[in-house]
């Protein structure tokens, strides 16, 4: 069951429209949501949208704010367990409020989903500087355990 080299795992993260992005506050104390991404230049970026929230301080930028250190995870599963595979990004966020800084990352979103082109993200943009790579498949097509 082979790991997966980092530019395997960036496709395979790229392959897919959600991921779940993990934080945790000051104390500790984790925080799991799904999110819309654009991966580039060594960082992810996640919008804040105009889907409906609780309100716009979001408790993911809170907990960027006080603990900058976050995960996001993407994954793959199929009832045949040969194709299952899961890619985690481990990283440091901030979040960028300037409109001359979030509109690069919105035109990347744009770029992946349509509903972004439609209506653009007008709140900040979470940043994730990518620290590190992990990754995990049942097969690699064309690896020793392809059949």
């Amino acid at each position: 069951m082979p790991r997966l080299p980092p530019d395997e795992a960036r496709d395979r993260l790229a392959s897919v429209p959600v991921a779940r992005l993990a934080t945790a506050d000051e104390h500790g104390r984790p925080h799991l949501v799904p999110v819309t991404f654009a991966v580039a230049r060594g960082s992810v970026y996640i919008a804040v949208d105009h889907k409906p929230k609780s309100g716009r301080d979001l408790k993911r930028l809170a907990n960027i704010r006080a603990n900058p250190r976050v995960t996001l995870l993407a994954d793959h599963y199929e009832d045949d367990w040969d194709r299952l595979w899961w890619v985690r990004v481990d990283g440091h966020a901030h979040v960028v409020d300037e409109p001359a800084r979030t509109a690069g990352p919105i035109d990347l979103l744009a770029a992946r989903y349509p509903q972004y082109r439609e209506r653009r993200p007008d709140g900040p943009v979470i940043e994730i500087v990518i620290d590190g790579w992990a990754g995990w498949a049942a097969s690699v097509p064309g690896g020793p355990d392809a059949l």
